[in-house]
C-alpha cells in the first residue's frame, strides 16, 4: 500500500503528463505483480463492488470522533467527497474510539492483502464491520487511509486517463502503446499471472478473456472548419458515412462465442440477444466495429428508445418487441482470425461489404455510404441529418489504417449544430472532487404561464474563470438553502445547447434533454426574455410528431 500511496502523492503533485507516465511506469516496474495488478485495476478507473454503505461509514466516523451530524454534513458539502471528508476529520482528531480488539495494521501491508481484507467486509455483521474499519483508519497514515476508503466506497479518481495508464504500461513493458491498449481492453482479472504476462507483452495463458478481447477503438476528431478540396482533398479520397446516434461497439465472433463490447469496455452481450443471434451466422475469427442502435423497419428509433435497453439484462417481450436493436457495421477489424487493422480502409470496406452480403440480416446491417461527389454535396446531405435520425457525417480517409485512440487526420466527425435555447439559472450546487469548493452544477428554467419551470441541469461549458466569477455572484445572490443546493435570484440568462429532446413523464416540464451544456452566458438578455416551455414543446412536436404522446413514444413509463 505504501508504494501506491507514494504514487498517488506523485500524481497529485504534478500536471505534467510525462511526469505522470514516468511515475506510473516506475510503479509498475517496481511493485510486486500481485500489487501492481491491483494498482493497474484501480488506476484504469475500475472499482470493487461497494463493500459498505456510505451512510454507515459516515455515521461510524461521526460517532467515533464525536462530530455533530450537522457539522459533518456541512463539511461534506464543502469537500464534496466522502473519503476526503473522513480523512480531514480524522487528521484533525487526536484519537478515534475503536473497540479494544480492533486490529493494529503495519503500514507496509501489501496492497493485495488490503484488497482481500476489504472484500472480506461483506462476510461480517455490522458491529464487526465497524470495528474493522475504524481500527484500520486509526492505524493507517493519511494517504493510505484515503486510498483504503476510496477502494471501499468507489473508484480512485486519481487524475490520470486510461490513455496515460496505457502509455505507462507500454513504457514499463517496453512494448508499443497500441499493443498495451489492446492487452488492457475487455475483461481482464487483476492477477499476478495477468500482470506478468502483460509485462512480457502477452496475454495471460489460459485467460478466458483472450477470446473476447476487443481492439482499442479508433476515435474520430471533430472537424474545425467545413471541409473543402483545399483542406482535405477531393471527396473521392474519403469514405462518407452517417454519424449514427447509438452505442459505439465491437461485435466479436471467435470460435462459437459472441461478445459485444462498448467503447467503455462494458460487456453488452446479455442486453442485446437479437444481435447475438444474428452474429451466430458469422464465421469464427470475425471482429466488426460499428454502432448499436434501436432499429425498427429501415430506420433508427433514436437514442431515447435505445435507453430503454441500456442497463437491462432482464428483457421483457414487450421491450424486445417495441425497441428492437440492430448492429450497424462500418469496419472489419479481423477476418478469419487475422488482424486487418493495418489494411487500408478501402480494402477493409470491400471485405466488409462482401461479408455482410453473405451473412448480414435485419439485425446485422452494413453502414450506408453517403454519395457526395463534392463537399458542397456533402454539406447538403449533412443538413438532412436530423430528418434521418443521425448526428451528421463521418469522414474517413480511404487509405487509412485502423489506429488506436484519437489520431487526427484520417477520421473526422462533422456533426450538425446543436439545438439551443435561453434559460434562467434558478439553483446551484457544489461540484465534486476537485470542483467541490465551487458552485458548478446549475439548474435552468424557462417560462410557462408567467412562472419559471425547471427544464434541465448542466455543469459543463464554462471556463474556470467564468465558473469562479459565477460562483462569487451566486454567493452574493443566494435566496435559500436546501441541503447542498442554493436557490438564487432568477436574473442570469444562459444559452443552453443540447443534442436531442424527448417527452418525459418524470420531469415537471414534460421534456428531457440529451447532453445539455452551457453554450454561453447571456448577460445581454434580461430574464424576462428567456425562452418559454412552448418553444421546447414545439421542438418536441417537430421531432416526434403531434400524435405521439409520452407513452406512445415509449420513452418513459412502467418499464423505465
Amino acid at each position: 500500500m505504501k508504494r501506491l500511496a507514494a504514487l498517488y502523492d506523485d500524481l497529485d503533485a504534478t500536471n505534467s503528463t510525462n511526469a505522470k507516465v514516468d511515475a506510473m511506469a516506475s510503479y509498475f516496474k517496481s511493485a510486486p505483480p500481485a500489487d501492481a495488478a491491483w494498482g493497474l485495476f484501480l488506476l484504469t478507473g475500475q472499482k470493487l463492488k461497494r463493500l459498505l454503505p456510505s451512510r454507515a461509514i459516515a455515521d461510524w466516523v461521526r460517532a467515533a470522533t464525536n462530530t455533530p451530524d450537522w457539522l459533518f454534513r456541512e463539511c461534506y458539502s464543502a469537500v464534496g467527497d466522502l473519503a476526503e471528508t473522513v480523512c480531514l476529520l480524522l487528521d484533525s482528531t487526536a484519537n478515534i474510539a475503536t473497540s479494544s480488539d480492533a486490529p493494529s495494521e503495519a503500514p507496509d501491508t501489501p496492497l493485495h492483502e488490503w484488497i482481500d481484507r476489504a472484500q472480506h467486509l461483506r462476510t461480517l455483521d455490522e458491529p464487526e464491520q465497524r470495528a474493522a474499519l475504524l481500527g484500520w483508519l486509526a492505524a493507517l497514515p493519511g494517504t493510505q487511509r484515503f486510498l483504503l476508503l476510496k477502494m471501499i466506497t468507489g473508484s480512485l479518481r486519481v487524475g490520470v486517463s486510461r490513455t496515460l495508464v496505457e502509455r505507462a504500461i507500454a513504457k514499463a513493458a517496453n512494448i508499443p502503446k497500441d499493443h498495451a491498449a489492446h492487452l488492457l481492453a475487455g475483461d481482464w482479472k487483476p492477477t499476478p499471472a495477468f500482470f506478468e504476462a502483460l509485462m512480457r507483452g502477452e496475454g495471460a495463458a489460459g485467460d478466458a478473456g483472450e477470446a473476447s478481447r476487443p481492439y482499442p477503438f479508433f476515435l474520430a476528431s471533430p472537424i474545425d472548419t467545413p471541409p473543402s478540396d483545399d483542406t482535405l482533398g477531393p471527396t473521392s479520397q474519403w469514405l462518407l458515412e452517417w454519424k449514427w446516434d447509438g452505442i459505439r461497439a465491437q461485435l466479436i465472433r471467435r470460435g462459437v462465442s459472441t461478445h459485444l463490447w462498448s467503447r467503455g469496455d462494458e460487456l453488452l452481450t446479455p442486453r442485446f440477444p437479437e444481435i447475438v443471434d444474428a452474429a451466430a451466422r458469422l464465421p469464427g475469427g470475425t471482429v466488426l466495429d460499428g454502432e448499436v442502435l434501436a432499429w425498427k423497419g429501415d430506420a433508427p428509433l433514436g437514442f431515447a428508445a435505445l435507453q430503454r435497453r441500456i442497463g437491462r439484462t432482464a428483457l421483457s417481450p414487450r421491450i424486445l418487441s417495441n425497441f428492437p436493436a440492430a448492429f450497424i457495421a462500418y469496419d472489419l477489424l479481423e477476418e478469419g482470425g487475422f488482424d486487418l487493422r493495418q489494411t487500408p480502409l478501402r480494402d477493409r470496406r470491400a471485405r466488409l461489404e462482401q461479408l455482410l452480403t453473405t451473412f448480414g440480416s435485419s439485425r446485422l446491417r452494413l453502414s450506408q455510404r453517403v454519395d457526395a461527389p463534392t463537399w458542397d454535396s456533402a454539406r447538403s446531405q449533412r443538413e438532412l441529418s436530423r430528418e434521418r435520425g443521425v448526428e451528421g457525417l463521418m469522414l474517413k480517409r480511404l487509405d487509412s489504417a485502423y489506429a488506436s485512440g484519437r489520431t487526427r487526420g484520417d477520421w473526422w466527425k462533422w456533426k450538425i449544430d446543436p439545438y439551443t435555447f435561453d434559460a434562467v439559472m434558478t439553483h446551484a450546487e457544489p461540484g465534486h472532487g476537485r470542483r467541490a469548493g465551487l458552485l458548478t452544477d446549475y439548474t435552468f428554467a424557462v417560462w410557462d404561464q408567467g412562472k419559471l419551470v425547471p427544464v434541465t441541469r448542466a455543469y459543463s461549458g464554462l471556463t474556470h474563470d467564468e465558473i469562479k466569477t459565477l460562483d462569487a455572484w451566486i454567493h452574493r445572490n443566494t435566496t435559500g438553502r436546501y441541503g447542498r443546493a442554493r436557490e438564487v435570484k432568477p436574473e442570469r440568462v444562459f444559452e443552453i445547447a443540447f443534442e436531442g429532446i424527448a417527452a418525459s413523464t418524470r420531469h415537471k416540464s414534460g421534456v428531457a434533454l440529451r447532453f445539455p451544456r452551457i453554450s454561453r452566458i447571456r448577460d445581454d438578455k434580461p430574464a424576462r426574455e428567456a425562452d418559454t416551455l412552448d418553444t421546447l414543446r414545439a421542438l418536441l412536436k417537430a421531432r416526434h410528431g403531434e400524435a405521439k404522446t409520452d407513452q406512445q413514444l415509449g420513452l418513459f413509463g412502467e418499464d423505465a
